[in-house]
């Protein structure tokens, strides 16, 4: 990954977009607004399709069938810790000039080196199977044709959104912001065809609350879902040759913009999620439908509360979600076997071997939901292995120079680590009981 991304460079498209930014930063570019942020703009945009993927839309379609509005803040306070996570990992690639994964094998003895590769292979197989039977599904659902079908079309499609990357970084990431836009817009469609109480909506998102055990549950899912061990592990590859500078200040007016790009990606799927939820608790849970948990019902229950443009809406912002994501899913595996083992196979021979388990899932007939919510589970457990290094190493002054971690920034990352990893433990807990 990391010789690929050097070669960026030399194509067109991110050649422009270097020269620009190392323009702003040198304070000679002569624009202002948008036009100076732009050039920054990308690698939290492509990060942040984890923080949409369709494992988002299964949690919080139950979290506002069941419980209509109330389980609204959780997502904005995820999205908040998302956020401190995301920018340690842009400024560990910044600050360094290489990936968590590649840090890792630089610090960590050889055998848990190859443990935490193989611990984040799995993840990334998981992230894989929710995201490729996600856009099967979105196919399945818009053209009405068989689910094996339907894999077999996510397959090529994601392999040509892939072929973007051999165009430089900047044509991918416009794919990748373009399906996110995808999923903002259709959403935006939806709040105003289901028409929430946004008395409700406001009072749900400043008000902590719950409401017995299934709701704890339900909000520890909704977290499980939103932060991700592999986006952990491609954030910092996205930014670590992205823009090269090693002056100390330029390197800290380069994290500035890449906070600014954080801030928009992150505060668009926080929007996003929010979103999800507000259709479920104004559409399923407002119409006493509270036992909508799958996203099949979802869809077949819209059209005749909403009418068919909604249902067409959420079938089309769910293949979106599920094809970028899948893309972003492959390109973090190549990250994780290029950092860990400094070694890497083609893009097209990692999707195959990925895809394989989905296509298993899919010609079995199990639940894809179902499999959804499995998938999440199977996350939580690579948490620990991206988020407990990422501290580590942000905090630590030889290995990050002039963008060390403050001593706050490292409290309050810590303590969103202990809460992130407590939650995900406790939704294992329940998992395994039977109870999720």
């Amino acid at each position: 990954m990391s010789r690929r991304q050097s070669n960026d460079s030399q194509k067109p498209g991110s050649s422009e977009v270097v020269d620009q930014a190392k323009a702003v930063l040198a304070g000679k570019s002569g624009t202002s607004g948008l036009k100076k942020i732009a050039p920054f703009l990308g690698p939290a945009f492509i990060a942040s399709v984890a923080y949409v993927d369709p494992g988002n839309f299964a949690t919080n379609i139950q979290g506002g069938a069941q419980f209509g509005y109330m389980l609204l803040w959780v997502i904005i306070a995820s999205n908040i810790m998302a956020m401190l996570i995301q920018s340690l990992s842009a400024k560990l690639g910044i600050a360094t000039g290489k990936n968590l994964a590649e840090l890792c094998r630089e610090q960590f003895p050889m055998p848990v080196v190859w443990i935490m590769w193989v611990l984040m292979e799995l993840v990334a197989m998981a992230t894989d199977l929710a995201e490729f039977l996600g856009a099967a599904l979105g196919f399945n659902l818009l053209l009405g044709i068989p689910l094996w079908l339907a894999g077999i079309l996510t397959a090529i499609a994601t392999f040509l959104i892939l072929g973007f990357e051999r165009s430089g970084f900047r044509s991918l990431e416009a794919v990748i912001t373009s399906f996110v836009g995808v999923i903002a817009i259709s959403y935006i469609v939806e709040t105003f065809l289901d028409k929430p109480d946004w008395a409700q909506v406001f009072h749900a998102v400043v008000v902590p609350q719950f409401s017995g055990t299934e709701s704890i549950l339900l909000a520890t899912g909704i977290l499980g879902a939103t932060v991700m061990p592999h986006a952990i592990f491609l954030h910092s590859a996205l930014t670590q040759n992205r823009i090269v500078v090693r002056k100390p200040k330029t390197m800290q007016k380069l994290f500035r913009y890449e906070l600014i790009d954080v801030l928009i990606a992150m505060g668009a799927a926080s929007l996003i999620n929010a979103a999800m939820l507000i259709m479920a608790a104004s559409t399923f849970h407002r119409s006493g439908l509270t036992s909508i948990g799958t996203i099949e019902q979802a869809y077949v229950t819209l059209e005749p509360l909403l009418g068919k443009a909604a249902s067409w809406v959420f079938g089309l912002s769910l293949l979106a979600s599920g094809l970028s994501s899948a893309s972003v899913g492959t390109m973090a595996g190549q990250v994780i076997m290029q950092g860990f083992l400094h070694f890497e196979i083609p893009v097209w021979i990692r999707r195959l071997v990925t895809m394989i388990p989905s296509l298993i899932v899919i010609f079995l007939g199990l639940d894809p939901t179902r499999t959804l919510v499995i998938s999440q589970v199977a996350l939580s457990f690579g948490l620990p292995f991206a988020i407990i290094p990422l501290v580590r190493f942000t905090s630590q002054k030889k290995i990050m120079g002039v963008l060390v971690n403050r001593k706050f920034t490292t409290l309050a990352a810590s303590l969103v680590a202990i809460l992130i990893l407590g939650l995900n433990f406790l939704l294992i807990f329940f998992a395994l009981r039977g109870g999720a």
